[in-house]
């Protein structure tokens, strides 16, 4: 008897179950094994900021080989990760609102590191909303065009394009940057414009897991997953006066923000080879505050 998947396109393998990753678990004596990231290649986005900067230290303290994405071009954190770390880092500079320059960047990458798969994609690049109510002034149908286009369209372009070489690959891991507004409505400050992004983000997630693993034979060789942060400590909120900050900190049960070396275990966790079976989730890591 054959059983079918309900899932699946026309043209695309039906059949079910699909074989699971049994070398990858029995080929290692620990699962700290799993954990680690030596010979991978692994692009951040967005990694010139402060959460995006983290996230290319923790992997790279683990073994990975970094290209270091960013709308300002940064060679001094690539030398600095490469020389503390002793692991092949490299700068990009990127404008992921240009479909054409993502599609090229990637190119390069591919150039640069010659013969290398591209493991883990983390698409962590995003702007954020500080005009307040939609009401205000500064409100402009050009500034929320501007976040859309970066945390959305931008993301999008990002997927698009490393998607493509995942399927030619045969393996990969995208993992995007959304945010626990994505779930919720910030007070005392109004950035409806943000929410509105990240939550697209949290759900193209959601929608590519489905996608993409049906790319690969078996199935599942392909995932995406996406991280929510809450309040953290970074520059994008330090527009913000403290007496309003200190407002996020009384609605957070751990009663702070977070350092942005706090997130980086999530996506650790995601692009490694013990998320095998982890496909279409949202890692929320915001001290609690979505649980009150």
């Amino acid at each position: 008897m054959s059983f079918q998947s309900y899932l699946r396109g026309p043209t695309e393998d039906k059949e079910v179950p699909q074989a699971p990753p049994v070398d990858v678990y029995a080929s290692v004596n620990s699962y700290l094994d799993l954990f680690s990231q030596k010979n991978k290649l692994v692009i951040v986005t967005g990694a010139a900021g402060a959460i995006g900067g983290a996230i290319c230290e923790g992997f790279a303290s683990v073994g990975a080989d970094l290209c270091v994405v960013d709308y300002k071009y940064d060679a001094e954190f690539a030398e600095y990760l490469s020389k503390k770390y002793g692991v092949k880092a490299k700068a990009y500079q990127l404008d992921i609102t240009n479909h054409a320059d993502v599609k090229t960047c990637l190119e390069v990458i591919k150039s640069d590191f010659e013969g290398r798969d591209i493991d883990t994609f983390i698409a962590n690049a995003g702007v954020a909303w500080t005009n307040g109510s939609i009401l205000s002034e500064n409100a402009t149908p050009e500034a929320w065009q501007r976040v859309m286009d970066v945390n959305v369209q931008g993301t999008f372009h990002c997927s698009k394009y490393v998607a493509e070489i995942f399927k030619l690959q045969g393996h990969g891991s995208l993992i995007l940057t959304a945010s626990m507004s994505s779930y919720i409505s910030n007070v005392p400050n109004y950035q409806t414009c943000y929410n509105a992004s990240k939550a697209a983000v949290r759900h193209m997630a959601k929608g590519f897991a489905v996608e993409f693993a049906h790319l690969t034979t078996p199935a599942g060789r392909i995932r995406c997953n996406s991280v929510s942060p809450g309040y953290t400590d970074t520059i994008l909120s330090s527009f913000v006066p403290t007496e309003q900050r200190a407002q996020w900190w009384g609605l957070t049960p751990v009663g702070r923000e977070a350092l942005p070396q706090e997130l980086v275990g999530a996506y650790l966790y995601l692009a490694s080879d013990a998320a095998t079976f982890t496909n279409g989730t949202d890692i929320v890591v915001d001290g609690g505050y979505t649980a009150v």
